[in-house]
């Protein structure tokens, strides 16, 4: 989730480099889709002049907004280059840009994603589980220590960078970081729901909340599920925020209490009193190699990861789908509405301005619906709306489960148009968006209600709607916000 500004203080510049660049296709050439994310796709690519492969993100100019957009991506590479020496960070190669992209050539991880890797090797430990760690905070600590704080821990963003046994795990996507000094605070709503800090949620942190989203990952590397889980994703901000970490069921009673011991003080709500990365490194179970043992965590642990794994797959491209269907019109026609309700020019709303906006542009909500909406947006409570609160309730009321939206996705992966999606479409579907192995006979039948083999619309619908394993996935970026004024509402009456 991030703020926009509302545009009016400065206009969009047109670069995002401070300096020209060549173009990138007289040094590379571009192949396959390999993923797609929230601003760009990523390409593989080969250096004409020497033939190493090579990913290129790519990220079309005309889906960055205003000029925090511009500057966010700027940012990114530059933390990627101060990052740039660490062995378990992606190396960032080159930057193109021309009118319509900017490309970011990196390092190509072609092992695949960690979670999956882990349910394809089959035979899996603590033992594993804490030389994985080591490496994921590894990568924490270093940034803290160069004044970099992640904000998007999450297991999607580690990927192997061959698919060899000896693969080095590499730390990936560094669009929501941001350089902090000592004893700064962040406000700005970030992250992806299920990796999320309770302080995030509270809008006061700093860098110790990536070390709690590092002990999300060690939860669920050690038994399959995310420690805070509900139906809703404003039912897992309000266990983030209040719910018990489960040590009771299973497989936790066959785990080693050292590693019981490292996720309790890794999840400690008090920010302040949360152990360090740097301590964390220094805990028994990630330094001594006889504490974590090596017997296997069984076939329950691996089928949970792997459904956890596939769900999260099918969510994330149906969400992509909508998110295509979002033009930058219906935005700009969201900025321009803003500018209108906002009849005094204060870069706010009140609720008086928002009624008679809604008058005017003939919109039939009653006086009770505008309430709704101006608290839901409201998120900071201080009785009106900026630009970024007003884009991202607008944007989550008006289109994430809007009907036509739904069926939209549904369509898009139902190629046939059947009426049915099959295991053959999404075996497309991942084709298009990149995403290789991807356990599709999981995600059916997590999904398949009737037991029929296919998924229906209804329940495509319902999957969708609901917080399952899917929702997790995403990061934040703005149309969440509404769900998390939601959530805090909700802890605010308790």
């Amino acid at each position: 989730m991030k703020k926009h500004s509302s545009g009016s203080s400065s206009k969009i510049a047109s670069a995002v480099l401070p300096y020209q660049t060549p173009r990138l296709r007289d040094h590379y050439n571009l192949g396959r889709k390999l993923g797609q994310g929230q601003f760009g796709t990523t390409y593989h690519c080969t250096e004409k002049a020497t033939g190493i492969e090579y990913a290129c993100k790519s990220i079309p100019k005309r889906k960055l907004l205003c000029r925090d957009d511009y500057d966010d991506v700027w940012r990114e590479i530059q933390i990627m280059h101060h990052l740039s020496e660490h062995p378990h960070v992606v190396r960032i190669k080159g930057t193109y840009e021309d009118n319509v992209f900017v490309h970011l050539v990196m390092e190509l991880c072609a092992g695949g994603e960690l979670f999956d890797r882990i349910v394809q090797k089959g035979h899996y430990s603590e033992k594993k589980a804490a030389h994985l760690m080591k490496t994921i905070v590894g990568v924490v600590e270093a940034c803290h220590s160069l004044g970099v704080m992640h904000r998007d821990l999450k297991p999607e963003n580690f990927l192997f960078d061959t698919p060899d046994e000896d693969a080095k795990l590499k730390a990936t996507d560094f669009g929501l970081s941001v350089f902090f000094k000592p004893g700064q605070y962040l406000s700005d709503v970030v992250g992806s729901p299920y990796y999320v800090a309770p302080e995030v949620l509270h809008k006061y942190y700093g860098h110790e909340s990536d070390v709690w989203s590092a002990g999300v990952i060690l939860y669920i590397l050690l038994c399959g599920v995310p420690p805070f889980w509900a139906e809703t994703d404003n039912g897992i901000f309000r266990q983030i925020l209040k719910g018990k970490i489960d040590f009771e069921s299973e497989p936790w009673p066959n785990i080693s209490d050292s590693a019981k011991d490292l996720i309790g003080k890794m999840l400690d709500r008090d920010p302040r009193s949360r152990i360090s990365a740097h301590e964390v490194l220094c805990h028994p179970w990630i330094v001594d190699d006889t504490v974590a043992p090596d017997k296997p965590l069984g076939s329950a642990v691996l089928s949970r990861l792997k459904q956890f794994c596939a769900m999260n797959k099918l969510k994330k491209m149906a969400l992509r789908v909508i998110a295509e269907r979002l033009s930058e019109e219906e935005i700009g026609g969201l900025r321009q509405l803003f500018k209108m309700i906002d009849t005094d020019n204060s870069g706010t709303i009140t609720f008086e301005e928002l009624k008679q906006g809604l008058k005017r542009v003939g919109s039939e909500l009653m006086e009770s619906e505008i309430k709704a909406l101006m608290n839901a947006a409201d998120i900071d409570n201080n009785g009106t709306i900026d630009y970024g609160e007003f884009l991202a309730a607008t944007l989550h009321m008006n289109k994430m489960e809007r009907e036509e939206n739904l069926l939209a996705a549904f369509s898009f992966f139902d190629k046939d148009g059947s009426g049915y999606i099959t295991v053959d479409e999404l075996q497309q579907a991942c084709k298009d968006f990149g995403l290789g192995d991807v356990h599709l006979e999981d995600i059916i039948s997590e999904i398949d209600i009737d037991n029929d083999g296919r998924i229906d619309y209804g329940e495509f619908a319902t999957m969708m709607r609901k917080g399952n394993a899917g929702v997790g996935g995403r990061t934040m970026r703005g149309n969440l916000n509404f769900n998390l004024a939601d959530a805090l509402e909700v802890r605010g009456k308790e």
